[in-house]
């Protein structure tokens, strides 16, 4: 719309002699419940004007009116000028924008943005939560690279630690030898089944302590099985070999798992980072900032930093002992992987949880005098409930990722036999289609919604066809493409005679327009939620044409061939915008 800002400008300056920038124009689109498609806000017109804002707008309105011919008429609604666009301008859109292979396709802006997301512990398998993170760092990272931005997709493996030190420890105890062949389990899933196990004997034995007189802390630090763990992590440190060696064998198996995993959902990753190669280098930036004088030594030997000053707390960045916190190995990390890639922005997605841990750690770096933090950014986003409450992991009742995928795939394979429409397709079809809905179920309730916000996952309510779902986006694509399967070649020449639009082509015009906008505002505020409804409003357009607008059946061959471009142009968007978010629309279903 920058020719609307240009004649504006020409406007304020011809009818009040007034110059002003553009920064002073506000457009916006125009409300629903009017006509018009562009509102030009008038209220700061007035001071130079002298005139009521609706006189104002008038006048604007009537200039605008009189020297483009792209605008056909106007409307004013108090300090709001309503501006109505020729259907020669929309016919001119669809044809020399929306069609051409490069509609949306933004040029490499020449800047570099690491995404890391997942980010698992090598102790358990992926949760509904650690799904909610890899489809936000998956589509963000999609987003970010098709507005222009070279993206790098990374993953921390939480490889090392206490909480890994306790699945093996259970493993070495009761395990007898027990292996994924064996068990015929996942490797994910073993190891997450003697984390429990652990955890389970652990609770037994503080109970015991407690009976025996002792306080709940006291219990928790006294527990022979945690006194273990932590010798097994002190052993792991030290580089013992058969600690390393089970160590290697067990991180394998869960590796292993999680590939399986990540292939079903979808997503991938450019580099593997992982917290026991940088650990050490997270205590080497701590002998830096004890030089500098920005952490200090307590008694015990521990390392802190004070942050009082700034607003925060006293925070631990090494223990007496010498072994690393996470805030050890994140400083580690996120120097290594500035020096691999330096990038201009670096997001973290992590679950809102950690909002804390990541402002100590940003304002740490920026202490020590790193200028590569300016670009952190924690990607912070809300829990997701079910209907039956949070998920507790080490309690072994969390809603496994796999599981999870496995019951979307089967609720949707029960909607579309119970629909009784693919009768006529192979089993291979069938199976394909059943992943296809029942992902793009899962994804899509996951990304429609502002990352921030925490959300209640409904599992049957995401798989459903109408509403605000996947399904009913993925179905309206695959009715676009049904359409245009019957209709056979597409021929832009036999659409030129068509010129007057109706009401609801119009609209879906003006929707598609909006998409290279909406990817880019979704790259700036890192948000899958904008696509997602955006694709959902452009779906809706798109029915409410196809029910009101005859197209195999239309007047006469010119309209025919416009409705099917414009159809073939409504499906070209939808396709991309659910690739951004990760989720893949059927031909037919």
């Amino acid at each position: 719309m920058d020719f609307i800002v240009a004649a504006t400008l020409k406007a304020i300056k011809h009818l009040y002699n007034t110059d002003i920038t553009a920064g002073d124009i506000n457009l916006q689109e125009t409300r629903k419940e009017f006509d018009g498609q562009v509102t030009l806000v008038t209220f700061p017109f007035t001071r130079f004007s002298k005139k009521s804002p609706e006189q104002t707008g008038n006048e604007v309105g009537a200039y605008l009116q009189n020297e483009l011919s792209e605008v056909a008429g106007f409307n004013v609604i108090k300090g709001f000028l309503n501006i109505c666009f020729a259907d020669d301008y929309w016919l001119t859109q669809l044809y020399s924008e929306i069609l051409p292979d490069d509609f949306a396709v933004f040029k490499p802006n020449g800047q570099k943005v690491m995404v890391e997301y997942s980010s698992p512990n090598t102790n358990k398998p992926l949760h509904l939560g650690h799904v909610r993170n890899n489809l936000l760092g998956f589509s963000v990272a999609e987003i970010l690279a098709a507005a222009g931005y070279e993206v790098i997709k990374t993953n921390l493996v939480n490889d090392r630690g206490i909480h890994i030190c306790k699945s093996m420890l259970a493993w070495q105890k009761w395990g007898d030898g027990e292996t994924p062949e064996l068990s015929g389990m996942k490797g994910d899933h073993l190891a997450g089944k003697y984390y429990v196990l652990f955890d389970k004997e652990y609770k037994l034995q503080i109970e015991a302590l407690k009976a025996a007189g002792q306080t709940e802390d006291e219990a928790k630090k006294n527990a022979p099985l945690i006194k273990e763990a932590q010798q097994m992590l002190q052993q792991w440190e030290a580089g013992d070999a058969e600690v390393k060696k089970l160590w290697q064998t067990m991180n394998t198996w869960v590796y292993t798992g999680f590939a399986e995993t990540y292939k079903k959902l979808g997503v991938s990753f450019d580099k593997f980072y992982y917290e026991s190669d940088t650990y050490i280098l997270g205590k080497d930036i701590i002998e830096e900032g004890l030089e500098k004088d920005i952490f200090f030594r307590k008694e015990d030997n521990s390392v802190w930093i004070d942050l009082t000053a700034d607003g925060l707390d006293e925070k631990l960045v090494l223990r007496s002992d010498g072994t690393s916190v996470y805030m050890t190995q994140d400083l580690g990390t996120a120097q290594l992987k500035y020096n691999d890639f330096h990038m201009d922005k670096s997001l973290y997605v992590v679950g809102n949880e950690q909002d804390y841990h990541f402002k100590v750690l940003f304002l740490i770096l920026k202490k020590l005098g790193k200028t590569w933090a300016q670009g952190l950014f924690h990607l912070s986003y809300g829990m997701v409930d079910l209907p039956s409450g949070k998920m507790k992991s080490r309690e072994g009742t969390v809603v496994d990722a796999d599981d999870l995928m496995a019951e979307m795939e089967q609720t949707a394979k029960e909607q579309a036999l119970a629909k009784g429409k693919i009768d006529a397709f192979s089993e291979d079809e069938k199976l394909h289609l059943y992943h296809i809905i029942g992902m793009g179920a899962l994804k899509y309730f996951l990304l429609k919604v502002d990352p921030k916000k925490r959300l209640l996952f409904d599992p049957n309510e995401s798989v459903e066809l109408e509403g605000h779902t996947g399904p009913f986006i993925q179905y309206t694509h695959a009715r676009i493409k049904s359409v245009l399967k019957k209709a056979g070649a597409l021929e832009k020449s036999k659409a030129t005679g068509y010129q007057k639009l109706a009401g609801e082509e119009r609209d879906l015009i003006v929707a598609l327009t909006r998409f290279p906008e909406i990817i880019k505002l979704a790259a700036e505020a890192y948000s899958p939620a904008l696509i997602a409804n955006y694709i959902y409003e452009l779906a809706k357009n798109y029915n409410k044409f196809y029910h009101e607008n005859p197209i195999l059946q239309a007047e006469d061959e010119s309209s025919k061939h416009f409705k099917l471009l414009l159809s073939f142009a409504a499906g070209k968007v939808i396709s991309k915008g659910m690739k951004l978010l990760g989720i893949e629309v059927p031909e037919r279903m």
